[in-house]
Order: structure tokens, then C-alpha cells, then sequence
């Protein structure tokens, strides 16, 4: 259900732009929409991430100029800025604290050894910049629609195709157990 909830906005800005073509309009409904996923996401669990946090106030901020200015180059940014932060954030906790955040956010399910956990937050890093690019480059060298659409379909595909295989990489390295080790 979180899952949902977190894609809606964007479900909701993709459905508005097919149904007018209107990028600007489109952004305009993402604004407000993102605000009520926060503010639901805030009432049922009464915390916010701050992955979400980010995320609200770069759709506020540059959606706000998109609109503003009517200039559709703001909102190409956000997936960019949004990813790019992601991955520094990931990259800083390679140096700062004890764990880095992949391991934080997947230990308590997962026993991995420390070096693959630095392995797998290093891959999100690189995951992250990457995709920060390939969303520059789609939204600068194909038409909006084409953004559009991979905004929505594409990098959610990538994003799918990443997990996928990180959770195959893991596997390698999780702990087997004694009950499958004992036949």
C-alpha cells in the first residue's frame, strides 16, 4: 500500500498530461498531489522520510518555477536532482557513521556480511547518478512525451530491473539455512 501511495503523485501528474498534453497543467496537479501524499503519509504513520522530504520540497520548488515561469525545463530537472541527491546521500554514509544507509534501511530482513553491504551501497550510488543522467538525456534530446512517458515507465522499469538484480547479488551471500544445510 506505501508503495502506492508514494507513486501516485505520479501516476496522477502522467494521467493528467496524456489526458491535455500539457506539461505545465500537469505539473500544476503534481504540486498539490504530492502535498496530500505527505500529509496522508504524515496522519497514518506520523513520520515522513526524508527521502519524501527531499522529494515534496524539490516537486514545491521546481514545479512552483515550472508553473510560474511556464517553462517545462524545471520539472525535467527534479528526477535528476532528486537521484543525484539520493546517490550523494548514499555516498556520505559510506564515510559517516557506522553502517551506510542500504544496510540500515535492509538489515533488520537481511544478514549480509559488512563488505557486501558496502558493495551494494556503493552500486546504489552509481545507480543513482546514473539515472540522474539518463534523465537528463531523455528530457533534453527526445520530446516531452517521450520524458513523460519515461519518467513514469522507464524509470520504474530501471529502478525494478536494479532491485532485481541486487537481490540476486545478495542471495550469493545470505546466510544459508541450517534446516536446507542438514539435507
Amino acid at each position: 500500500m506505501k508503495l502506492l501511495i508514494d507513486f501516485l503523485p505520479i501516476v496522477i501528474f502522467f494521467i493528467v498530461y496524456k489526458m491535455t498534453g500539457d506539461l505545465i497543467l500537469a505539473t500544476a496537479v503534481l504540486i498539490p498531489a504530492t502535498m496530500l501524499q505527505m500529509a496522508y503519509t504524515w496522519v497514518t504513520t506520523k513520520k515522513i522520510e526524508k527521502m519524501q522530504l527531499i522529494t515534496l520540497v524539490l516537486v514545491v520548488v521546481l514545479g512552483g518555477l515550472t508553473v510560474a515561469l511556464q517553462d517545462g525545463q524545471f520539472i525535467k530537472w527534479k528526477p535528476t536532482i532528486v537521484n543525484w541527491l539520493f546517490g550523494l546521500g548514499f555516498l556520505g554514509s559510506q564515510f559517516i557513521g557506522k553502517k551506510p544507509v542500504v544496510q540500515r534501511l535492509m538489515e533488520k530482513g537481511v544478514q549480509l556480511p559488512n563488505r557486501i553491504w558496502r558493495q551494494l551501497n556503493l552500486a546504489w550510488v552509481v545507480f543513482f547518478a546514473a539515472m540522474g543522467s539518463i534523465n537528463l538525456y531523455v528530457a533534453f534530446n527526445f520530446d516531452e512525451a517521450t520524458w513523460v512517458d519515461f519518467k513514469l515507465f522507464g524509470m520504474l522499469g530501471l529502478t525494478f530491473v536494479f532491485i532485481m538484480a541486487q537481490g540476486l547479488y545478495m542471495s550469493r551471500y545470505m546466510p544459508k539455512d541450517a534446516e536446507a544445510e542438514d539435507k
